[in-house]
């Protein structure tokens, strides 16, 4: 595996306190080369599903040999583990919560290692901070190009991830949304594949809140401005948009109960 010196992070930390700086600093200081990446680090507070969905979607766009750092991590101090995932071409590292297990799944041959050589931590180990003292170490000394294997021994029970698949009831295709996206867009769990199976020659009819949309465009610009309409969006699951405009607006739903709400998709 070619080693680039990228490290990208997705946490939940926000941007007003110290705590991704922090971690900047630890990579930094260990490897000045390093490339340091964002992904978000506005994830919802404690929202293992959410950072999971968002980096399965970001991952395959960096180069071979990225180090990936996730720290959404509600057990932080406890029983938990520390691990890192390595699968061909990149390498994971974070708390073992379910936060990789959609990149686990759907790979072959997955190496997953307990961090336990606290050689490559830092001296000092809070029992709240593990982003800092653990993960962000371990990934400088990875970038370096020191061995997974090195980081310790391998384990084969990594946590499992329970996270809401589409489902089929008679003739009604019933998802979930699972992300509204920073222009309102609402993200859902039905995948291309499901919607085409689903479809097949016919028109879908899809239902969330108050909104009815015949049919799935493949722009926004297929609508007038201000008009709802469904498509497949960049990641391949269906998603709801206006088109300059906002959905998670007009979906006669209250702004914090969009994420969980089913979406129903009937055929005609």
């Amino acid at each position: 595996m070619n080693l680039p010196g990228v490290i990208s992070l997705t946490t939940d930390f926000g941007l007003t306190d110290p705590y991704v700086a922090s971690m900047k600093g630890v990579i930094l200081s260990i490897n000045p080369a390093a490339k340091i990446i964002d992904i978000s680090h506005h994830i919802e507070a404690g929202s293992i599903a959410q950072a999971a969905i968002i980096i399965r979607e970001a991952y395959p766009f960096f180069p071979e040999g990225t180090i990936h750092v996730a720290v959404v991590d509600p057990g932080v101090g406890g029983k938990r583990r520390p691990i890192l995932v390595k699968i061909k071409k990149h390498v994971f590292v974070g708390p073992d919560n379910g936060l990789f297990w959609p990149i686990i799944e759907t790979h072959a041959h997955v190496d997953i290692f307990q961090l336990t050589e606290s050689r490559y931590f830092l001296d000092n180990i809070s029992h709240t901070f593990h982003g800092r003292d653990i993960f962000a170490p371990v990934a400088a000394h990875l970038s370096c190009g020191v061995a997974p294997r090195k980081m310790g021994p391998m384990i084969s029970d990594p946590v499992k991830l329970e996270y809401p698949g589409p489902k089929l009831t008679g003739d009604v295709l019933s998802g979930q949304v699972i992300r509204v996206d920073q222009f309102g867009n609402l993200l859902t769990n039905i995948r291309r594949e499901d919607l085409a199976r689903f479809s097949g020659t016919g028109k879908p009819i899809i239902r969330l809140g108050k909104l009815i949309i015949e049919g799935v465009r493949k722009t926004y610009g297929e609508v007038s401005a201000g008009e709802p309409l469904a498509l497949i969006g960049s990641s391949g699951y269906l998603e709801i948009a206006v088109n300059q405009g906002r959905a998670s607006d007009v979906s006669g739903l209250n702004r914090e109960d969009i994420v969980g709400m089913e979406i129903h998709v009937n055929r005609v």
